[in-house]
């Protein structure tokens, strides 16, 4: 899909994580608002950067690794300076979606954006890791953790349960 002459979204200050892309003026629902691109990359070399990134991560706590699936064989790496659809936050209850179409990955709007909103998606992280990957996004049913939104109920009683454990510990302790 060829893009907007003038564009869905700027670059702003954002309250979840430094900036962001935010909608220039309303967008409505199912809108292609800006493609992810960057370098085409192989499933194996996918993987070794998200596991040096991820290492990388846990001691600057910047989010480094912008690696999105284009199909079962190749993978697109974003992190590069034209792509502006990185800056985009996660959220617990994002307004776009990533969709692959024609071996291209575009961002699209979930529902009416209004102007000025910002724009987000579910960056889709898998429970395992989610201890790295703490959530900013503020909406009431945020986990606290970036996590699919698939195993999200399962990261919420894994919280329960260790926060019952840590009660019990902390009366012992007393």
């Amino acid at each position: 899909m060829p893009p907007s002459k003038k564009p869905y979204w700027k670059i702003s200050k954002s309250e979840i994580h430094n900036k962001g892309l935010f909608a220039t003026r309303r967008i409505p629902k199912g809108k292609a608002i800006i493609p992810y691109i960057g370098e085409k990359i192989t499933k194996e070399e996918s993987n070794r950067r998200g596991i040096e990134w991820e290492n990388k991560a846990r001691t600057s706590g910047e989010g480094l690794v912008y690696i999105f699936e284009l199909d079962e064989e190749w993978d697109i790496d974003g992190n590069v300076p034209e792509n502006y659809a990185r800056l985009m936050n996660h959220s617990c209850e994002p307004n776009c979606q990533a969709s692959v179409e024609n071996g291209e990955l575009w961002i699209y709007a979930l529902r009416r954006i209004e102007a000025e909103e910002e724009l987000t998606f579910d960056y889709g992280y898998d429970i395992e890791h989610f201890i790295y990957h703490p959530c900013r996004c503020g909406v009431p049913a945020c986990p606290g953790f970036i996590v699919r939104e698939d195993q999200r109920d399962q990261l919420r009683k894994i919280l329960k349960k260790a926060l019952k454990s840590a009660k019990k510990v902390s009366k012992l302790n007393s």
